[in-house]
């Protein structure tokens, strides 16, 4: 129960600070992405802040022995970069650039009430259905 309402608290607390920045404003962000245009150079001040408190508060994080709610921390294994990564990294990018979310802004958006947000979403979950059944 402890691990659900931390789980809850934390989406929240992301969603709002999504809300906030205006990453759920698909304007905003290709207006960002829009470097030789109509560029908005703010959502980088939002990247830069996510980066800081990430390498201040790993630091913290990693040095505990396990998470507050789980048996051990759950980190990423691998580190070499093949086709999957690199097509991965592609197809998101393109879909941010065209649809001007990514996913956790475009869950996020859904309380807006808007049908852009819920098509975004439910092509996310078609193409994460389909990556399953990729071979690997």
């Amino acid at each position: 129960m402890k691990k659900n309402i931390a789980a809850l608290i934390a989406g929240l607390l992301f969603g709002l600070g999504l809300a906030i920045s205006q990453m759920t404003n698909p304007a905003k962000v290709l207006n960002f992405l829009d470097i030789t245009g109509t560029w908005d150079p703010t959502l980088a001040f939002v990247m830069g802040g996510a980066v800081l408190v990430t390498l201040i508060s790993f630091r913290f994080i990693l040095k505990q022995e396990r998470p507050l709610f789980e048996g051990q921390f759950h980190l990423p294994t691998r580190s070499d970069i093949d086709g999957r990564l690199l097509g991965g990294a592609a197809l998101f990018g393109i879909g941010w650039g065209l649809a001007g979310y990514c996913p956790g802004p475009g869950v996020a958006a859904l309380v807006m009430g808007l049908w852009e947000p819920v098509l975004f979403v439910v092509g996310l979950l078609v193409g994460m259905w389909g990556f399953r059944r990729l071979p690997a």
